[in-house]
């Protein structure tokens, strides 16, 4: 039947599960629109708190424009009554205490001519008569002129209230002050406005997201405040920057927005915050402060949130469960299909991936299959081309190398016997298999510049003069001009032009000192100096084996690099390196694992001389 329905769309699949987890940008898109709603909120929470400042300062000036014409209005009616002969009416005082009974928010009301006795009302429960005299003392050291005196609010210790003090002057018919009338009025119906018919304290309002509202002075001490205590005892406010910010504007800007940072319970809030200012006259202004917790104002928002990511989480888990079924369909098919590039990649041909699918999964296996077979047969014919071109170019260095020790019978085998050598010294110091084989062929072609050498020079069987010596200390550079002019062989020219460098310096082409010399020369120099003083010369016998190494031990710091002639040693006291024997640690490319070389009469003129 599934033969039938023919190839089954691998696009209907990845639709119906695309369909399913299209919830999930639903998700995302129910966090943005709640982000925004947070945004609108948090904007009218501002405009709701620079209402409520705006309202709150009216109050408090309509309070104090309210007793500031009670003051000037008694001060008016002396000055038209004809003076203040009147205060010596033994009544006078009466009419003062049934002025504070018509009005309960008039603490003490009290006159003070200037020749003459204070005549002062108040209640005796709220305030005392020693801090009646204190206020109106302090209220007419102020006074200069016809202007009112406004105090900031005061708390009276007696009754603990807080209230102001309004003065005015009595003028005369020549501008002079007669007396002056001095009311103390109470600051509750500010508290009460503060209070917003709430009994909750400032945690508590921040807690659920209500503004809290209080008023400071010009100083920022709470003056009017949620919690009478704070007001009481003129807590400093200044620790808010929404204070700060109202303090700094001074009478320039009468209401704001001012959203800030405090610190709670060592917790750090982002805070909305509004100020607007209550001028009680030109010198005395009040600043009322609303500030709000904005995490608790924009709960709601929250509350949606969680609400969001819930929704989502149940239909997410309702996706999974049912995309489950469908993934796998998908995914088991991809699995193998990265587990055969993975065999592919590291060179193993002989797997074949099985995808049973009716859909383009099935097809994309079968195309694989091919592919690796493909790759196989290219690989293999890759990897023969390329093991021949090696072996052809191994075996045109070894015939050069060859045809360059043939010139002389005493030379035959040396660039071999030194090759080996140097590679038994690369491995001993654990150089890597790419870096033997290139100091292999570097040693190999080390004499190649000798064939720039005159055959008498180079064949003379008998010591050289200066004159000849310096004429076959030019064979490095003969050497390293043949060959550098062939790309392929640049990674073996250091072994063979500097090979005759010592760490001294004093060595030649380039006179190098020390690690200035590359490592490959350093290697070919020990190993062709050990072949030189181990075989028999025109001019010298062999030396014998231990004092051959014993003599390279003598030249390290001088010719040869410690470290190297390290190696070396440990290579001899091994057995691994004997006159006429090297055997390697390892097979490497076309090299049998053990290469036994004959000793021959070679002739190595500028081999180091045996004493």
């Amino acid at each position: 039947m599934l033969v039938n329905l023919g190839r089954i769309r691998l696009l209907y699949i990845v639709l119906g599960v695309l369909l399913l987890a299209g919830l999930l940008p639903l998700a995302f898109a129910g966090l943005l629109l709640s982000g925004r709603s947070a945004q609108e909120l948090r904007s009218v929470e501002g405009r709701y708190q620079a209402q409520l400042v705006q309202d709150k300062a009216r109050q408090i000036e309509l309070y104090g424009q309210r007793y500031r014409d009670v003051v000037s209005g008694l001060a008016r009616a002396f000055e038209i009554s004809g003076g203040i002969s009147s205060l010596n009416n033994r009544g006078y005082d009466a009419k003062l205490q049934k002025t504070l009974q018509e009005d309960p928010n008039l603490i003490a009301l009290a006159i003070w001519p200037v020749e003459g006795e204070l005549h002062r009302a108040f209640q005796p429960d709220v305030i005392k008569r020693e801090e009646v005299d204190e206020r109106v003392s302090e209220v007419l050291a102020k006074m200069s002129g016809k202007g009112l005196v406004v105090s900031r609010p005061q708390i009276i210790r007696s009754g603990q209230e807080m209230a102001l003090t309004v003065a005015a002057p009595v003028m005369g018919e020549n501008s002079d002050v007669l007396a002056a009338v001095v009311a103390v009025v109470s600051f509750q119906e500010v508290f009460e406005a503060v209070q917003q018919l709430s009994s909750k304290s400032e945690r508590e309002l921040l807690d659920a997201g209500l503004p809290v509202v209080f008023v400071v002075d010009q100083s920022g001490r709470a003056v009017a405040h949620p919690e009478a205590n704070v007001a009481f005892s003129s807590k400093p406010m200044t620790d808010l920057k929404v204070v700060q910010d109202w303090q700094e504007s001074g009478a320039q800007v009468q209401s704001a927005l001012a959203p800030f940072s405090a610190v709670r319970d060592d917790r750090k809030l982002e805070m909305l915050g509004s100020y607007a200012t209550a001028e009680l006259d030109k010198n005395s202004r009040l600043g009322v402060i609303a500030i709000q917790d904005e995490a608790a104002a924009l709960k709601s928002v929250t509350d949606m949130r969680w609400q969001t990511l819930w929704i989502s989480l149940v239909a997410g888990l309702l996706t999974i469960f049912l995309g489950f079924f469908f993934a796998k369909k998908l995914t088991n098919p991809v699995q193998d299909l990265a587990a055969g590039a993975h065999r592919i990649a590291s060179g193993d041909f002989s797997q074949r991936i099985e995808i049973r699918s009716k859909t383009e999964l099935g097809d994309l296996g079968s195309s694989f299959n091919l592919m690796t077979d493909q790759l196989e047969h290219f690989i293999q014919d890759l990897q023969r081309s390329v093991e021949e071109n090696r072996q052809l170019f191994l075996g045109t260095v070894k015939a050069l190398a060859a045809a360059i020790d043939g010139k002389d019978p005493y030379t035959r085998g040396h660039s071999e016997r030194v090759s080996r050598v140097s590679v038994a010294i690369a491995q001993r110091l654990d150089l890597p298999d790419d870096e033997c084989e290139k100091i292999r062929v570097s040693a190999l072609l080390h004499d190649v510049g000798k064939i720039g050498i005159d055959d008498s020079i180079l064949k003379k069987p008998a010591a050289l003069t200066d004159e000849e010596y310096e004429i076959m200390k030019q064979h490095p550079q003969k050497g390293y001009k043949i060959l550098s002019q062939i790309p392929a062989i640049k990674d073996f020219l250091p072994g063979m032009y500097m090979h005759h460098e010592m760490i001294d310096g004093q060595g030649y082409p380039q006179g190098l000192k020390g690690d200035e010399i590359p490592l490959m020369g350093r290697i070919v120099a020990v190993a062709d100096t050990f072949d030189a003083m181990t075989t028999d010369r025109p001019y010298q016998q062999a030396m014998k084996f231990e004092d051959a190494v014993a003599r390279i031990q003598s030249f390290v710091g001088t010719r040869y690099d410690a470290r190297v002639v390290a190696a070396f040693t440990e290579a001899c006291n091994d057995g691994q390196i004997r006159p006429g024997s090297v055997k390697l640690k390892k097979r490497t490319p076309a090299e049998p694992r053990v290469a036994e070389i004959q000793s021959d009469r070679v002739t190595e003129l500028e081999a180091v001389p045996v004493s």
